[in-house]
Formats: structure tokens, C-alpha cells, sequence
């Protein structure tokens, strides 16, 4: 099995074995992200930083990891000082790009943008958000956080909470839970549910949606509860986000009655939907979460980007 040379667009473009072995992968990275050991298999590469979003962890942990694995970035960071202010479209953008680097990171606003640039591209393209679509770097280190927490990911009953209509990591993390067999409880604002067509998607994996309204009761049974936030920068009518602004909170007394093993996560940054209160709690892990996004991101530019070794003849 082997991702060399590969787009990553959609968590769908990879099996669940090819998961596993990046999970594993991306543990035995963990010393090299610390910095506690070196490596520098992609010494001779460049990964072209394409964000056309703003972005702080995403980028970072990105450019972290490539600089980790010996790497070199080239980075778009605002589209308001590149060539698409100038009526550069996202192909020719691409395509650029594909003659100074080996890899391109992209983020952007439309959905189905990254798709395109895979189709544009001659080099490998990682998907790191397109609009309200796919996320598939941050499912893989939400589920390396699970399973570092579990030991498995398997039967794990994970409330993903919040923003479920634009939340792209959500749209990917349910998709993949369902490959590993996970009970899926979801919790919105009834204008943000979860949308039919990834509801669709999952159909077919044998996964049983449960609904719960009730914050505390969906809390009492979770292994995982999955926080994200409303995302205001999606609503077409700022009056629309202003309805359901505020309308979940979790804090110490939400989680009076959780499990003692619960792991709340959330792909960050947060805006009020988790109390500060809660980071000194042992159900904490969006900051452990944001840490492993590095050798996650590590596994991933390392399998996309080396080489294969030959099985010796004899």
C-alpha cells in the first residue's frame, strides 16, 4: 500500500487501512515533532503553503511539520498580495505553483476548490479546507487523538456538537468514525444540522445517527465530545448567525456528569462555546489535539512524498 504521489482531497480518498497506517505512522512521529530526535527524508523537497483563508494551526503545524522532516516551504499567506487580486484564476494559481514545489497545501473559501486544483496540478495536493466541504488533515489527527486517548478507535460514542452545516471538520470526522464503527450522536441549532448528503454518505457504512437536543443528556454517555464553533464567516445573512450565536456552552457544570475517560476536543479556535474553566480539567484535549496535528501532517508529506523502497531481488 502506498500514497506516493497522491491527492488527499476528501478522509473519502483513503481506506481504512491506509488510515491505520498513517495513525501509526504519525505516532512513531511524535518524538521527531518534539524535537527530541531528527530526520530529514525530505530534504530535497519544497511544499508549497497555498492559504487563501486565514489560518493560524493549520498553516503552522503544516510548516512545522515540513521543516521537522528536513523540508522547505514556499507560502501564499494573504491572496491580497498574490497574483489573484490581480484576476489570477485558482488553475493558473495552481499550476504556478506545481513548477516551484513537489507538494501544495491548499486552503480556500470555495468548496470544491481543492478538487480543481488536483485536477490542475501535477504534484501531489493536500486539502487543507475548501469552505463548508472537506478537512481531511484535521479528521486524521482528531482520530490520532481518540485512539492515543483509547487505545482504539472502534465503538468509541463520539457527540459532535455545534456548527454541523458549514463545520467542514465535522462533515470529515463523521465519515471516518463511521469507517471504525463509532456510535455518532449529533447536537445543533436546528438551522446547523448535519447536511442530508453527508448523511448520505454515511448510509451505506451501517451507522445509526442518534439526535439529541438535550446538551446534558447527550454529555452523561460520550466517550468523545466533538465542540465546534459557529461559524460566522459562513452565513451568507449575518442576521441568521446572530440567531444561533451563543447557543451552547459547555463548562465545568456541563460536565459534572460525563464520564471520568471523556475527551472534549475542538478543532480551534474557540469563541466562547468552551469556558476557560474547562482547560484545567482532565477532560481537556484540544490542546494535546493541537499539538499532534504536527506529526499527523508528518506521517502524511512523509508517505506523499517518499519514495517507496524497492523490495531487493534474491
Amino acid at each position: 500500500m502506498s500514497l506516493y504521489g497522491r491527492d488527499v482531497i476528501s478522509i473519502r480518498d483513503l481506506s481504512r487501512p491506509e488510515i491505520e497506517a498513517l495513525l501509526e505512522s504519525a505516532r512513531r512521529m511524535i518524538p521527531y515533532a518534539e524535537g527530541k530526535k531528527v530526520m530529514h527524508p525530505l530534504a530535497d523537497k519544497i511544499v508549497a503553503m497555498a492559504f487563501f483563508e486565514p489560518s493560524t494551526r493549520t498553516r503552522l503545524s503544516f510548516e512545522s511539520a515540513v521543516h521537522r522532516l528536513g523540508g522547505q516551504c514556499i507560502t501564499i499567506a494573504d491572496p491580497a498580495v498574490s497574483s489573484v487580486r490581480k484576476g489570477e484564476s485558482l488553475s493558473d494559481t495552481i499550476r504556478m505553483l506545481t513548477s516551484y514545489s513537489d507538494a501544495i497545501v491548499l486552503r480556500h473559501p470555495s468548496e470544491g476548490s481543492a478538487r480543481l486544483a488536483g485536477r490542475a496540478s501535477e504534484r501531489p495536493v493536500i486539502n487543507a479546507g475548501d469552505g463548508a466541504g472537506q478537512h481531511p488533515t484535521q479528521t486524521l489527527l482528531d482520530l490520532a487523538t481518540m485512539q492515543e486517548a483509547f487505545g482504539t478507535l472502534s465503538g468509541l460514542r463520539v457527540v459532535l456538537l455545534g456548527d454541523l452545516k458549514y463545520g467542514r471538520t465535522v462533515h470529515s470526522l463523521a465519515y471516518a468514525l463511521a469507517l471504525f464503527g463509532a456510535q455518532l450522536v449529533v447536537s445543533s441549532p436546528p438551522s446547523l444540522q448535519l447536511p442530508e448528503e453527508v448523511r448520505d454518505q454515511l448510509e451505506p457504512l451501517g451507522v445509526k445517527i442518534q439526535e439529541e437536543e438535550q446538551l446534558h443528556r447527550a454529555v452523561r454517555d460520550a466517550d468523545v465530545l466533538y465542540v465546534t464553533r459557529i461559524q460566522k464567516e459562513r452565513f451568507p445573512d449575518e442576521a441568521d448567525y446572530l440567531k444561533v450565536a451563543g447557543s451552547y456552552r459547555i463548562d465545568a457544570g456541563v460536565l459534572a456528569a460525563a464520564k471520568s475517560r471523556l475527551i472534549v476536543l475542538h478543532p480551534l479556535p474557540r469563541a466562547g462555546e468552551i469556558a476557560p474553566e474547562v482547560d484545567a480539567t482532565p477532560h481537556a484535549a484540544y490542546f494535546r489535539q493541537a499539538f499532534l496535528a504536527v506529526p499527523v501532517r508528518m506521517a502524511l508529506l512523509d508517505a506523499l512524498l517518499t519514495a517507496p523502497k524497492r523490495a531487493r531481488a534474491g
